[in-house]
């Protein structure tokens, strides 16, 4: 039977990590934490909860996250955010692959909450992501903010039965400031690896970022949160390359 490591990077997460860790005490044989200086009470929480905790300055989300893995003893990850935490069937799903892993890693559902009400549908269900699997196969990459865990060619995978519940944004203010946050990280990246920002990508991308999420993928099914996540989703992927152009132009 494999071990598994659970790990986990936080920054101000008082409201959510103990629902992460308590989900993941029956799975996994040991928690590691790796936090940013947390000025809450993560930190606290943390140890009362046993987990390897270690204080890092905060480097990037993908580089944070591969940062992590690298304090993991086991080779064998279960990969969460803070806000994050395993549902039942999912635990029972990992654990049994504890005793029968034949990929290298497993693709699972996240299920969000946003406003207290859990989306169904949009861009926002099933959403899903690759969160446990072998270190020496995987590791995390992207754009950030937008994190993945990348496979390594000729790598396998698998699916799980049950959700990562995510508990998002609270409040419409929370998501109007993460908005403003994630789109400013997402126009440096996207700087600094060299994309433009062409007049056509700021009017046609955000219009058919709101079309594909409210429309195809069925957000009009959710109701007000449902309206208010498909406009955001048009929002921040306007401000982002709105934001790209100003910083091409103040380098020029």
């Amino acid at each position: 039977m494999i071990k598994l490591s659970g790990v986990v990077i936080t920054y101000n997460e008082e409201r959510n990590i103990e629902k992460c860790l308590r989900s993941l005490q029956p799975v996994v044989d040991e928690i590691v934490v790796v936090d940013s200086f947390s000025t809450d009470r993560t930190k606290s929480i943390c140890l009362d909860h046993g987990v390897t905790f270690i204080e890092q300055e905060f480097l990037g989300y993908i580089e944070q996250k591969n940062f992590a893995l690298s304090k993991a003893s086991f080779d064998h990850i279960v990969s969460l955010d803070g806000d994050e935490a395993l549902s039942e069937p999912l635990q029972q799903s990992i654990i049994k692959l504890k005793s029968n892993w034949t990929n290298d890693g497993y693709y699972c559902n996240r299920f969000n909450n946003f406003c207290g009400q859990w989306i169904k549908h949009s861009d926002w269900y099933p959403n899903r992501k690759l969160r446990v699997f072998d270190r020496r196969r995987a590791r995390w990459e992207g754009i950030n903010p937008h994190d993945a865990v990348r496979l390594e060619k000729g790598a396998t995978s698998g699916r799980l039965t049950g959700d990562i519940l995510h508990w998002t944004y609270q409040s419409y203010s929370e998501f109007n400031k993460k908005t403003e946050y994630f789109s400013t990280i997402a126009a440096r990246a996207y700087f600094e690896n060299g994309k433009k920002a062409p007049f056509y990508k700021i009017w046609f991308n955000p219009f058919w970022a709101f079309i594909k999420a409210y429309f195809f993928r069925l957000g009009v099914l959710d109701g007000v949160n449902g309206l208010v996540i498909c406009v955001q989703t048009a929002h921040i992927t306007f401000l982002k390359y709105t934001k790209l152009r100003a910083l091409i132009q103040q380098n020029n």
